[in-house]
């Protein structure tokens, strides 16, 4: 197994990553937090790309935007990029902005004096003033709504706050990162979300793919997890079955990580002995992967390394045909079954086809009825594309 990549939010130490899979700062923590925003792995080359970005945003003072679905640990990677930012001796503060109506939030952020509303009985100062020198974490930011937009909007645009009910404007220097599960720029469209502050949390944008795009996460998490609540728990040491690895690897986690952490402390309340089973989890019927096992493409490069040794002419050209015979074969020569399999459009197909060969000489005509520039705009190209994975 590769060395994980393997980092502490409270020191820059590296640690041994046969005992240590993830990030833990549990004994600088509260353990009342979700052991959840402790923890996550960079095990799947999606991940460590995942890693990668961050590094590269987080010694910057750019706005981060981090786009994931819910329970994908958006709060864990942003104290990340704040751990690993300049301001990372000042405080970190985070705010959900989805669980407070409009008149707290304005109050939580920007503070409010004595007297300014009903129950204001002494002044407080709000979290932009708490996190000043520090970084601001606003969680799911796409829920503010639109008149709190346009006073956050301008915060960040003149770098001072007015508290509520106070017309003394004070100074703040806060890195925002703000964080969503909604599209916003759909929201943008539908006037539900100001485009000016989506341009203004659009610096540096981070996305977190779900854990079922991420399977080599998923066991390294549960051991995680496991870990931490059997110590809690008092219990020895306990493992994971190879058919409950198996299981978990096969499930979709529609809920993510906070799905296979609940799934893990469950399981070892009802586990009878030392070693968790399938059963324990309870996972058939929610939501099963629909989309199966993954696919072994071992022979298949083995067979393209081999091809490569010999270095023959035209190599990606000979590649495609084949890929196109043996596809148009097992869909007995269905172009819209063929088309369909490769993922492509039909036009594209029965160019290619028509290239090769493989079409009746009328079909073949209409065929070279195709420009390159239309088949470009097909989204096939003629040369390999690139493939940017930031």
């Amino acid at each position: 197994m590769d060395t994980l990549l393997v980092r502490n939010l409270t020191s820059t130490k590296e640690e041994d990553a046969s005992t240590l899979l993830a990030f833990d700062e549990l004994e600088s923590r509260s353990l009342s937090l979700s052991v959840r925003a402790t923890a996550l792995v960079f095990e799947d080359p999606v991940s460590r790309r995942l890693l990668e970005q961050i590094e590269r945003i987080a010694p910057s003072d750019a706005t981060v935007l981090i786009i994931g679905e819910t329970g994908t640990g958006k709060e864990l990677v942003a104290r990340h990029v704040h751990a690993l930012s300049k301001r990372s001796n000042n405080i970190f503060g985070a705010i959900n902005c989805a669980a407070l109506s409009e008149n707290l939030i304005e109050s939580e952020l920007f503070g409010h004096e004595k007297g300014s509303f009903t129950g204001a009985f002494t002044s407080k100062d709000g979290w932009f003033e708490t996190a000043n020198k520090g970084s601001l974490f606003l969680d799911e930011v796409g829920d503010l709504p639109l008149g709190m937009q346009a006073k956050l909007l301008r915060v960040l645009q003149e770098r001072e706050v007015v508290k509520v009910g106070s017309r003394q404007p004070v100074p703040v220097d806060v890195r925002i990162i703000a964080a969503t599960n909604v599209n916003l720029e759909e929201a943008v469209a539908a006037s539900h979300f100001r485009a000016d502050l989506y341009y203004r949390f659009n610096v540096a944008t981070i996305q977190l793919s779900p854990l079922r795009e991420r399977p080599g996460d998923i066991l390294p998490l549960a051991r995680h997890f496991l870990k931490i609540y059997g110590t809690r728990l008092g219990y020895g040491e306990i493992k994971l079955s190879p058919a409950t690895e198996l299981t978990l690897l096969n499930y979709d986690w529609p809920g993510n990580i906070r799905e296979l952490e609940n799934a893990v402390h469950r399981a070892l309340l009802v586990c009878p002995g030392n070693r968790l089973r399938p059963e324990d989890f309870k996972l058939s019927g929610v939501r099963a992967l629909e989309h199966g096992p993954l696919v072994s493409t071992t022979s298949l490069e083995s067979a393209l390394q081999r091809l490569c040794e010999q270095a023959p002419p035209k190599l990606f050209e000979i590649i495609e045909e084949a890929v196109i015979r043996t596809a148009f074969d097992f869909c007995e020569e269905n172009q819209v079954q063929t088309a369909r399999l490769l993922d492509i459009s039909r036009n594209v197909l029965r160019h290619k086809l028509g290239l090769y060969g493989m079409l009746p000489h009328a079909q073949k005509k209409q065929s070279d009825a195709y420009s390159d520039a239309e088949i470009r705009r097909e989204g096939l190209a003629q040369q390999p594309q690139k493939v940017y994975t930031d």
